[in-house]
């Protein structure tokens, strides 16, 4: 049987990792926009997301299902249980990085960029790169 702390740093490692395959995908994507995505700001950007997952879980005024599918994103990023097992190099922490897109840019289509905006807690600039990112850049 394994030691609950092997889970636990699994679990750790596996958030670790998908925050750097997040960090590195919207570094590209700012430069694409020719802004400058500084690296305080792109350290911030998982830690970013999740409290926006977090507040727009908790927003009344966001659809029930919206709050259900970002509350569903938390279990799922949290479950050591993945589409693609994260032993899998790279892939196996992209498709976290993917569903985490998938489910804010639902997110964005339903509640709309403004309650992203009002939401977001980091940076003009992180925000621009989770939109375009997600394909909501175009509509803010």
């Amino acid at each position: 049987m394994d030691h609950p702390w092997s889970i636990i740093v699994g679990v750790a490692v596996g958030l670790v990792l998908g925050w750097l395959v997040l960090i590195v995908v919207m570094t590209i994507s700012a430069r694409r926009r020719s802004e400058r995505l500084s690296l305080v700001a792109a350290l911030r950007l998982a830690p970013d997301v999740l409290r926006l997952a977090g507040r727009l879980a908790a927003d009344r005024t966001v659809t029930w299902w919206v709050r259900a599918l970002v509350a569903l994103l938390g279990l799922y990023l949290l479950s050591p249980i993945d589409l693609v097992p994260d032993f899998i190099p790279v892939i196996g922490y992209l498709d976290d990085a993917i569903i985490v897109v998938l489910v804010i840019r639902l997110a964005i289509r339903q509640a709309g960029s403004s309650t992203i905006a009002r939401h977001w807690p980091g940076t003009p600039v992180g925000l621009s790169a989770v939109l375009t990112l997600t394909g909501a850049g175009s509509r803010q």
